[in-house]
């Protein structure tokens, strides 16, 4: 399916393994770009998002500051079942941003307790130039049920985020780009700056420079994260929905 060197390679899957698996019954493959590039062209049998691909709450869009958290559980389903998402579903998720997006659908399926959900690796644009199969056509989608089972432990609310700092146990590893750890580009916040103590390592460090920008191989990965300042200070770390608690700390209180 994909590397064996990785720590949990599984999280993972390759172009040709999609490809091979394209008709499974029980697969169900998310592009997770804006709906409008969707609609132009996905992978076959893929569907698209039509709410905002963060996954929040549905007035996010119109106030983010009010809603900055994850969608709540009666969304989440209806959102999941309008895609075909069920229980027993695997899901794939890929996006042409460097699996940011993609990642993120990772992300809140296993919050809601939805751990068959894996990334293609090197995403849209690796598939297409690949010159894999393409689709403009929407999949059938069956009658299926998605149970939220929300794990908080996967999510660092403001407050748990403050009752943290100077915690030599913990560290805020923040993965914003450099201009907003370096205060040179606000995004439109009212505030700049960074958690007091947190350490800096931009998520684009994580993926290649190049077209596709696929995972780094996992000795890279495991020697950048060796090397680093967070190793230095400690073997664990704090979860942070990077949203909501380190963009949107300046809302909060």
């Amino acid at each position: 399916m994909t590397t064996t060197t990785y720590a949990h390679p599984e999280l993972l899957v390759d172009t040709a393994w999609l490809e091979a698996h394209l008709d499974d019954p029980g697969l169900r493959i998310v592009d997770c770009d804006p709906f409008d590039a969707y609609r132009r062209a996905h992978i076959p049998n893929a569907v698209g998002i039509r709410v905002h691909h963060y996954i929040k709450h549905p007035d996010y869009p119109k106030d983010p500051v009010k809603h900055p958290h994850v969608a709540p559980p009666e969304t989440m389903k209806a959102v999941m079942e309008s895609m075909g998402i069920g229980d027993d579903t695997l899901v794939v998720a890929y996006d042409s941003n460097g699996s940011l997006w993609a990642a993120r659908l990772w992300w809140v399926l296993n919050y809601y307790g939805h751990s068959q959900v894996k990334v293609l690796n090197g995403g849209w644009k690796k598939w297409f130039d690949e010159k894999r199969p393409l689709s403009i056509d929407r999949p059938p989608l069956p009658s299926v049920t998605f149970t939220p089972r929300a794990n908080p432990d996967l999510l660092c609310t403001l407050e748990d985020a403050k009752a943290k700092i100077g915690d030599p146990q913990v560290v805020f590893l923040d993965v914003r780009s450099d201009g907003e750890w370096n205060g040179t580009n606000d995004r439109g916040n009212r505030r700049v700056g960074r958690i007091p103590g947190a350490v800096h390592l931009e998520w684009l460090n994580f993926v290649t420079a190049d077209r596709h920008q696929t995972f780094k191989p996992a000795e890279e990965l495991r020697a950048m994260l060796e090397a680093g300042p967070a190793s230095r200070r400690t073997k664990k770390s704090l979860p942070i929905d990077r949203a909501a608690s380190v963009r949107r700390t300046d809302c909060s209180s």
